[in-house]
């Protein structure tokens, strides 16, 4: 707020505020305020104005009695008005920039000329009108700084509410992103063990089905083989004999039985279409550990092999473990 206005706020006219600072060089509004409580009942100089003069002499030097009487009757009324009074609430004003701005600021609107005459303020009543103005002063400058208070209050309120939004728009899309991650972990881990349940039970089904081929042979091949020694006892070495021959058609077979020696000791036998791939058998071994995602290899001991990645996809005929074989679980290098 300019000084001007704060001394208009406190209810000296815009004229006088204007001097007291011009006469005290704009070096404050304490100064302008106690120039203007010391020239209080003092009227601001006159405007020069040479329409008085114009309009006086250009009237005739010898006028008539009549215009005399009347400039002399003038006169004597301009000074029995001494002053402004508002019908209002009866205040006196000595100028009409004092009717002006008392009645903007009570929004008066009748006045009239007055006899009576301003009385200027004695020292008391000047000291007691600058108690006044400092303490109007003070209230305004204290209402001003509240203001300011209060405005960096919420200024300090909007920014934490701002860092506090930010804050919670990150958790949500840290949650959000977690919350992804453990739905994806989830899938993974459920299509793992889908894909784990579809290779048990497709070992256990081939399993049965080996057992159903090997149950229903063997009553074909006993009796064959008992009526073959009840018929002919002395045809016994020939019969022997050929037996040597069938490892030729040992090729051809099917099944092929795997021991298979873990890593803590113990041995597993299980047995396998001679079709299946070497890695079905690393899968069994797999399903047999406490820990599903061990690593581990497989070789023989005689002649001594370690089965490589590549050798994995090949079938167990064309790896010699056919009919039987031995494969020794090793702990990966």
């Amino acid at each position: 707020m300019s000084d001007i206005q704060m001394l208009i706020d406190m209810g000296f006219p815009k004229e006088k505020a204007e001097r007291a600072l011009e006469v005290t060089n704009n070096k404050g509004v304490e100064q302008a305020m106690e120039w203007l409580l010391a020239h209080a009942d003092e009227p601001l100089p006159p405007v020069e104005s040479n329409a008085a003069g114009d309009s006086s002499s250009s009237t005739a030097g010898g006028t008539s009695e009549n215009t005399t009487e009347e400039g002399g009757s003038a006169e004597a009324d301009a000074a029995i008005a001494k002053s402004l009074k508002c019908d209002e609430c009866g205040k006196l004003f000595k100028s009409q920039e004092e009717v002006e701005f008392h009645a903007a600021k009570t929004e008066h609107s009748s006045f009239s000329e007055s006899t009576e005459e301003k009385k200027p303020l004695s020292e008391e009543e000047k000291k007691a009108q600058l108690v006044l103005l400092e303490e109007k002063m003070r209230r305004k400058r204290q209402e001003r700084e509240e203001n300011e208070k209060k405005e960096a209050m919420e200024r300090e309120r909007l920014r934490i509410k701002s860092g506090k939004d930010m804050l919670e728009a990150r958790r949500r899309m840290e949650e959000q992103e977690m919350k992804k991650l453990m739905d994806q972990r989830k899938r993974e881990k459920l299509e793992s063990q889908q894909a784990r349940d579809r290779v048990r039970v497709q070992i256990e089904a081939d399993r049965a089905a080996r057992k159903a081929k090997e149950s229903g042979e063997m009553p074909a091949v006993s009796p064959t083989s008992t009526a073959t020694v009840s018929s002919s006892p002395p045809e016994v070495k020939p019969t022997s004999t050929t037996t040597p021959t069938k490892p030729v058609e040992a090729k051809n077979y099917t099944t092929a039985k795997i021991a298979i020696r873990m890593i803590d000791g113990t041995q597993l036998v299980q047995t396998f279409q001679a079709g299946e791939q070497l890695a079905a058998v690393r899968l069994f071994v797999q399903l047999k550990m406490e820990s599903v995602d061990a690593s581990f290899g497989l070789m023989t001991n005689f002649p001594k092999k370690v089965f490589t990645e590549e050798e994995y996809e090949m079938p167990l005929d064309k790896l010699g473990l056919v009919p039987n074989a031995v494969l020794i679980v090793t702990k990966a290098q």
